[in-house]
């Protein structure tokens, strides 16, 4: 597995532009996001102040919750947003890696969406229901269910670590398909529903006003910035904090992203 995780590590940090890798320059800064209102939330609000304090600011575009934090551990990048606390948590745990989170930031909530239905009072049984099969959004979407009456979890079970084998009530025999939550997008034509992370869904060209239902995000699901371990105190990451607090990034939040779960210091 030490094997396996150096390599995945070194094939990231290798497809990367050499200009990526081990930058001297103390003014230059790599930031990885998702594809979709992730990265453009950085384009958008959070290069721009960085640059005016002198920073050359590249961006990295990801399409999957993996390599992000491989390229991050490489040192491929500085920090990234893309992910939960809950997420990061667990991946830097299964795969050994040193990653911490610095500091929250704002997130497209979980939606269910569809092309057949207009409420979930049309839900018929046995329907086709696609969600994300990493783990910790899968809990999420779980729960999301639950508190729409769809489906009911076992007693005694951790809410964040559910699976679609913890459901004590499926009364209408709801067809559970875990997929990649980059693909999900992709599934609603096939799908009677689907649970599509925030991020993916506006990617896609959906619009939040346009699920069925929007997740009232709890704070644990709020994104986070994570950088390594080591660089937590850097002046480097002092900078990319300050600019998610900065009034000019709150601003282009309020005219580009609006309906976004934010933070208590960003509301």
């Amino acid at each position: 597995m030490k094997v396996l995780r150096s390599l995945l590590i070194a094939v990231v940090a290798a497809a990367l532009p050499l200009s990526l890798v081990h930058a001297d320059d103390k003014k230059a800064l790599t930031i990885g996001a998702t594809a979709g209102p992730n990265y453009d939330q950085l384009k958008y609000g959070i290069k721009p102040v960085l640059e005016k304090q002198g920073y050359h600011v590249k961006l990295v575009e990801f399409n999957d919750y993996v390599q992000p934090n491989l390229a991050l551990a490489s040192g491929s990048l500085d920090a990234n947003l893309f992910q939960h606390v809950i997420y990061l948590r667990k991946f830097s745990a299964d795969q050994k890696l040193d990653l911490v989170d610095v500091t929250q930031a704002p997130i497209a909530p979980l939606g269910l969406y569809s092309k057949k239905a207009k409420s979930l009072a049309e839900l018929k049984e046995g329907a086709r229901i696609t969600l994300p099969n990493d783990p910790s959004n899968l809990a999420r979407a779980l729960v999301l269910l639950e508190q729409n009456g769809v489906v009911k979890l076992k007693p005694g079970i951790d809410p964040l670590r559910a699976t679609e084998k913890d459901l004590a009530e499926n009364p209408k025999k709801i067809q559970l398909l875990p997929i990649e939550a980059a693909q999900l997008p992709r599934t609603l034509d096939d799908a009677d529903f689907s649970l599509i992370t925030g991020n993916f869904a506006i990617a896609s060209g959906l619009k939040l006003q346009e699920a069925v239902v929007l997740e009232k995000t709890p704070d644990y699901y709020l994104n986070v910035v994570a950088v390594r371990s080591a660089d937590k105190d850097s002046e480097k990451t002092r900078a990319i904090v300050a600019a998610f607090h900065s009034p000019e990034y709150r601003h282009v939040l309020d005219t580009r992203f609006p309906g976004y779960a934010r933070p208590s210091y960003l509301k």
